[in-house]
């Protein structure tokens, strides 16, 4: 009987590899069709780095991350030589200092000389941006943005999108100031608060604050997060979307722990300690939609009251990112993420029409997939096969994680 169980259980561990395998295959077309279509179609790009599993490999990062950011890669020009790089700038102490202490965001197994080889072109490419962008302020955690960048895209690439990334999305993080930092911090409580009132009383009875977001917030997650595969994930994100989405995504995984933070002395320490140990095991995928949906239900506009005065707000460069939208109202984030939520509506909608007419709740593909291979192992196994089967439930989503990583 058990050696029956374990061979259908093989056999549909085959099955869901084949699926999941085949799903990821059409995805890659989808991408590469875009890429090909004349014009490129962004929105498209757009919509497949937001969609489940973002944009699968650093390959195709490589062509797709300059398209999200508008970027020209036919000529890219060459950095400036080390040492006129390095002679009398007044950050290269700093961005020395913090790049030696950024051996943990380099690949486990690199060889040393390797690794200091990609440390030596990630101070030259914060150099480069910083000498040609004289209004922008170097800050601590810029250097763990740029290195992702550099391991997937190489230092050429890397120096034209850090560049673009640097004047646009990370603007207000590079001001003299900390002021347009802190007023998007500043955004975190209302989302919280619109969504689940409960915390953000509770939070704000704690005094927490918001800084235990700080470094989530000026690093992309990349400080923070032990694997690149999850960084980069965020990155495919992020790069597709408005430049107020990682405090949207800060956000969710605050209410994702609801429970841990309510259960949590009500006190400043106690709340920030907690909260500034973020989980390594995160549902990414669950994480990222709601961010997503999130945005749409509460466009940043309709926060910015409690955020701050509006007078600041229009100062910061995230609400003037429409100057970034540069070829189409098809490339717009936002239009990408309000069609997309409008159709999860839809598909919501559908559902509950069926719902009066059938006795059964439709569930979404890849659950009716391992439902019917566990109905089918039920039939043929009998009740006392039962408890192993439905262990393949639970299995199937964290499956789909890694063949989606």
């Amino acid at each position: 009987m058990w050696c029956e169980v374990v061979s259908l259980l093989r056999s549909l561990g085959s099955s869901l590899v084949s699926y999941f395998d085949a799903k990821k295959k059409r995805k890659v077309a989808e991408i590469y069709q875009a890429l090909n279509s004349d014009p490129i179609n962004v929105a498209k790009l757009r919509r497949m780095a937001i969609s489940e599993g973002g944009l699968l490999t650093d390959e195709i990062r490589r062509k797709v991350w300059p398209k999200l950011l508008s970027v020209n890669t036919d000529d890219l020009p060459p950095l400036p030589a080390r040492e006129e790089l390095r002679e009398d700038n007044k950050d290269y102490q700093q961005v020395l200092l913090d790049v030696r202490r950024s051996l943990r965001r380099f690949p486990p197994g690199m060889p040393d000389d390797q690794r200091e080889g990609l440390q030596e072109e990630l101070i030259d490419i914060i150099l480069h941006v910083l000498q040609r962008n004289p209004q922008l302020h170097y800050y601590q955690g810029y250097h763990d943005i740029v290195v992702t960048f550099l391991l997937v895209v190489g230092d050429r690439l890397a120096t034209a999108l850090v560049e673009k990334l640097s004047t646009h999305h990370l603007r207000d993080f590079m001001d003299s100031t900390m002021d347009n930092t802190k007023h998007i911090l500043n955004y975190l409580m209302p989302i919280i608060d619109q969504v689940n009132p409960e915390v953000h009383d509770f939070m704000q009875s704690a005094e927490v604050g918001t800084i235990f977001a700080l470094s989530w917030l000026i690093t992309w997650f990349g400080h923070v997060l032990s694997d690149f595969r999850h960084v980069v994930r965020l990155y495919d994100f992020f790069l597709a979307c408005h430049p107020l989405m990682p405090i949207y995504f800060a956000a969710v995984i605050v209410l994702h722990r609801e429970q841990e933070v309510l259960d949590c002395e009500c006190d400043m320490a106690s709340v920030h300690h907690l909260l500034s140990q973020i989980p390594q095991d995160l549902p990414y995928e669950s994480l990222i939609s709601k961010a997503g949906d999130l945005f749409v239900q509460f466009p940043p506009s309709e926060l910015a009251k409690e955020a701050a005065q509006a007078a600041q707000a229009e100062r910061t460069a995230a609400s003037t990112f429409k100057d970034f939208e540069l070829a189409s109202v098809q490339q717009r984030p936002d239009t990408v993420l309000r069609q997309r939520f409008r159709e999860r509506l839809r598909g919501e909608e559908r559902l509950r029409g069926e719902e009066r007419t059938k006795s059964f709740l439709t569930k979404p593909r890849t659950n009716r997939f391992v439902k019917l291979a566990v109905m089918g192992l039920t039939v043929a196994l009998g009740a006392a096969a039962l408890a192993m089967v439905k262990s393949a439930l639970e299995w199937a989503p964290k499956f789909q994680l890694q063949i989606f990583p």
